[in-house]
């Protein structure tokens, strides 16, 4: 049975009620979130589904008080909607939501609490120097070797990371990620193709690899240059993906995560994995690649939608 057939989803679109499409935000991502969530918005309409677009501000408990919704679907990239708030807003106000839950979306936007939960499983990930305070130790930055990736603790979508090639080029490279959040770290940089495994319920989907001219997979790479390339299949040998496959989830287990996200690994020359991150809320824009590695399984995009919809029932609880 196929990854589409055994995921197929038979629920009523009356059955979710009152749908809140949870989108925008304050964060740094605010823009590819709006683009996701119009997206997730006009797929599960388009499937007779009752859903409300709410652009998430500083008032939304009121929002969503007076809103009578049944559930939520959280389409809130970064900050606000990745890392706990906002499933915390709705664990008070008892509204079921899809994916993670507070601990695991806290830990899965901190890449910090991340890499050392994946170092405390036996993991691998790439070594790493913290900074913070108000700036680097130099010669422990010369220990862990250049090149590194200079990037802020709690940012999605590459923003504020920096690649330095050598120790003059740090103080720029912190200073730019000091931007975003006091907490910065640099990762031994790690060269080879990048490969993103998404994740479904209990199920991974076809491993996605992405090449790009630029010097990392940075944010332009990712939303606004059409230079970048994703192959899926991703052209690894079957036993080879399914191995990986299983790595990603594991490290996707490792935080806690549920329900649906991704995994984001980079094959080195030797072909040796090295974990980078979890995003426990993709993105859903055209340019994202769970919905590509849902197609390449056989399921839709307004079919994955209903799917990640699927996982605020798990949720459901007796509404006071």
């Amino acid at each position: 049975m196929s990854i589409a057939e055994e995921t197929k989803n038979n629920r009523k679109p009356e059955e979710y009620g009152k749908v809140a499409v949870l989108m925008g935000g304050w964060a740094a991502e605010r823009d590819v979130s709006l683009n996701s969530g119009a997206a997730v918005l006009d797929a599960l309409q388009s499937q007779g589904v009752d859903a409300h677009k709410i652009d998430v501000d500083r008032g939304i408990v009121s929002v969503l008080e007076e809103g009578g919704f049944d559930r939520a679907f959280n389409i809130l990239h970064g900050r606000g909607g990745e890392d706990g708030v906002i499933q915390g807003v709705l664990e008070a106000l008892n509204i079921p939501y899809t994916g993670s839950g507070i601990l695991a979306s806290s830990v899965s936007m901190n890449k910090l609490r991340t890499k050392q939960m994946w170092m405390g499983a036996g993991l691998r990930t790439p070594p790493l120097y913290v900074s913070v305070k108000e700036d680097f130790d130099y010669a422990a930055l010369e220990r862990l070797g250049f090149p590194l990736m200079v990037k802020p603790v709690k940012e999605g979508s590459s923003i504020g990371m920096s690649k330095v090639n050598n120790i003059g080029q740090v103080e720029e490279a912190w200073r730019l990620a000091r931007e975003y959040d006091q907490c910065v770290i640099a990762e031994k940089w790690i060269a080879g193709r990048e490969f993103t495994v998404a994740v479904l319920g209990d199920r991974t989907l076809p491993i996605v690899s992405v090449e790009t001219p630029e010097e990392f997979f940075d944010y332009e790479a990712k939303y606004t240059l059409n230079t970048t390339k994703y192959f899926c299949p991703c052209g690894l040998e079957e036993q080879r993906e399914k191995e990986l496959s299983a790595m990603a989830k594991l490290a996707f287990n490792a935080v806690g995560a549920s329900g649906w996200g991704r995994v984001d690994f980079i094959l080195d020359d030797e072909d040796t994995p090295w974990l980078i991150e979890v995003n426990t809320v993709p993105g859903m824009t055209d340019h994202s690649l769970v919905p590509m590695a849902a197609r390449e399984a056989g399921i839709e995009f307004e079919e994955l939608v209903l799917h990640v919809l699927e996982t605020s029932m798990n949720k459901d609880r007796e509404r006071g």
